[in-house]
């Protein structure tokens, strides 16, 4: 494997002060979420540079062994009770790996933000609620919170007061709206700062979750 995962990056502006990494769901890539920058409205936001990163392909037990982009294997529908844990934490590095970057690249990380959609919120929690410095955000789309019985024991206290974005579909059948409850009620019984919001949609992205990703941004990068 290359030093990093590959990725496509996008600026909402010349010379970003802040970072997004945005990770995509199983079997999608990381053009999958490429066209929603130019819906949000992030005019009062500094300058942005999205991180779009490419998941490792890998056989999906769920899928009968087919190959496809997915950040960790998906062994069986109850997805609380068989987790792929060699892999989520593997994939974890591979973030840790970007995060590092961005902060190479000038961004400090307290302007980095972990943002994905199912596996790819999966992959946000798992990787910010660990991560050693503190975040700008995670947003957490449509998924849940992985290895949920370690999170006590190695979550790190730089990302205690995180604000965390957590919305799910109400209609969802593929992570039913049960597990995301779940989450959230763990995070908060851990004390975390969550905005959560349902919408009447299955295991998508619609208009009104749009508009509350703009408006969570802008609250939390804006200057």
């Amino acid at each position: 494997m290359s030093q990093y995962l590959t990725t496509i990056e996008l600026e909402s502006a010349p010379q970003a002060t802040a970072s997004i990494i945005w990770m995509h769901g199983l079997g999608a890539d990381a053009n999958d979420f490429v066209p929603i920058v130019k819906e949000l409205d992030l005019r009062a936001c500094p300058p942005i540079r999205f991180v779009f990163p490419n998941a490792p392909t890998m056989p999906v037990t769920i899928n009968g062994g087919y190959v496809m982009r997915a950040w960790y294997d998906i062994l069986g529908t109850d997805i609380a009770r068989r987790e792929d844990e060699a892999g989520l934490r593997q994939s974890q590095g591979e973030i840790e790996k970007l995060i590092g970057r961005e902060i190479e690249r000038g961004i400090p990380a307290h302007r980095i933000i972990l943002a994905g959609f199912s596996q790819g919120c999966a992959m946000t929690l798992q990787t910010g609620l660990r991560y050693p410095q503190q975040l700008g955000g995670m947003l957490c789309l449509s998924g849940y919170v992985p290895l949920s019985e370690h999170i006590a024991a190695e979550r790190h206290p730089a990302n205690q007061n995180t604000p965390i974005f957590l919305v799910h579909g109400v209609a969802d059948p593929v992570i039913p709206l049960q597990r995301a409850e779940q989450s959230r009620q763990l995070l908060e019984q851990c004390g975390y700062q969550i905005e959560w919001h349902t919408y009447p949609m299955p295991h998508s992205v619609c208009a009104e979750e749009i508009v509350d990703i703009g408006n969570w941004l802008t609250k939390v990068l804006a200057d």
